[in-house]
């Protein structure tokens, strides 16, 4: 049962479609920050990817749709794509339906927003009011006080909240999804001990496990976290002895490239990881791992670029280079392919492994590349 991951070309936003092995699609973030006026733009248009994605795997809607957290780079644009229920001004034309959302818990709180982000919080307020439709990653308890300031019954939705250490109900290894979702983050004593909301530190962080026969492969989805985030989900999953469930073959670059993943500094050639965060990488990545950075092309020595505090950096893309070279792996980055402009990279995963398997899933007529396999 063959499933498949695909990464958008989007600057330094994201997007990741996962097509289950029953052909379901669950699509984790939608950063659609390209200009559409802009004919030198090279990131792609998401939402015409999207759709030929769905014709493609013969679906007509999201299975689930993840909002990691509510920056820009990870929603923008969602308002024009979705139908939302919530709002009628939403709904209508060709707006693609979401079965079910997930969303951390500060995205049900956060006050202040606009925009895309602040339709995302109505949106999961409405489902949750509504009672289906709807995960929210976080322990229930911590929302039982604001459940009850907006007139909601705690006991009667506290089903729908997955928190740290637990699996994503209505997924499974055995079952026709082919897939289970083990969750990392956020943490609830974290948000409880956070008095502005850290979008970044209290971001969805899971590892996905993929079963076709007797092979599994593991996939790392790890948002926009940094190194302490990091730290803290590798000292608590090896307390639990669930070391496991931070093994890797396919890795989602954390936050673009930026060597704060890492550790506190960048580093002159290579960011030096921190102590268990060099563990996460160096250990619990297989043979023939692949690490994917969704993020603007690597920045090359001297150049203005390289000065920039915002990712990716140098420094962080020669770490990763040199752990995938050890394992004989593959480090790839979005917006740098030799295509102009970028493709969307499709991965095939199956009972042999994981493999790049087309690099413009919007062409049907693109061959199939058999690469060794990883994992």
């Amino acid at each position: 049962m063959t499933a498949y991951v695909t990464f958008y070309p989007l600057g330094n936003a994201d997007s990741t479609l996962l097509e289950l092995a029953n052909k379901q699609l669950l699509l984790i973030d939608y950063g659609n920050q390209r200009n559409p006026d802009d004919p030198y733009d090279k990131r792609c248009d998401l939402a015409k990817e999207l759709r030929a994605a769905l014709r493609k795997a013969g679906q007509t809607h999201f299975r689930v749709v993840c909002f990691t957290h509510l920056d820009d780079d990870h929603c923008q644009r969602m308002g024009e794509f979705f139908w939302l229920q919530h709002s009628t001004a939403y709904q209508g034309g060709d707006r693609v339906e979401i079965d079910e959302m997930w969303v951390p818990a500060c995205a049900l709180t956060e006050t202040n927003l606009d925009g895309d982000a602040r339709l995302i919080r109505q949106e999961a307020r409405h489902r949750l009011w509504e009672k289906k439709g709807i995960r929210i990653f976080s322990r229930a308890d911590r929302l039982k006080t604001w459940m009850a300031s907006q007139g909601m019954d705690f006991e009667s939705r506290k089903h729908l909240f997955v928190d740290a250490g637990e699996l994503v109900p209505g997924f499974a290894k055995d079952g026709p999804e082919a897939v289970e979702f083990f969750v990392h983050s956020p943490f609830a004593w974290r948000q409880d001990e956070t008095v502005v909301v850290d979008r970044n530190g209290d971001s969805i962080v899971f590892q996905a496990v993929f079963a076709d026969a007797d092979k599994e492969t593991y996939a790392l989805f790890g948002s926009d976290v940094d190194y302490s985030v990091l730290t803290e989900i590798v000292n608590i999953t090896r307390r639990y002895g669930n070391d496991g469930r931070l093994r890797w073959d396919l890795l989602k670059l954390f936050h673009h490239c930026s060597y704060l993943s890492l550790g506190p500094d960048r580093g002159v050639t290579e960011t030096e990881a921190v102590p268990a965060v060099k563990w996460l990488f160096e250990t619990q990545g297989r043979n023939r791992c692949t690490i994917v950075s969704p993020s603007k092309p690597i920045p090359l020595a001297g150049t203005p670029e390289d000065d920039s505090t915002q990712p990716p950096h140098r420094q962080a893309a020669n770490h990763h280079r040199r752990i995938v070279r050890e394992k004989l792996g593959t480090f790839t980055v979005t917006m740098e392919q030799n295509a102009n402009p970028p493709k969307p990279l499709r991965y095939e995963i199956d009972r042999y492994g994981i493999a790049l398997a087309l690099a413009a899933p919007s062409v049907a007529t693109a061959a199939t590349s058999k690469p060794a396999r990883q994992g």
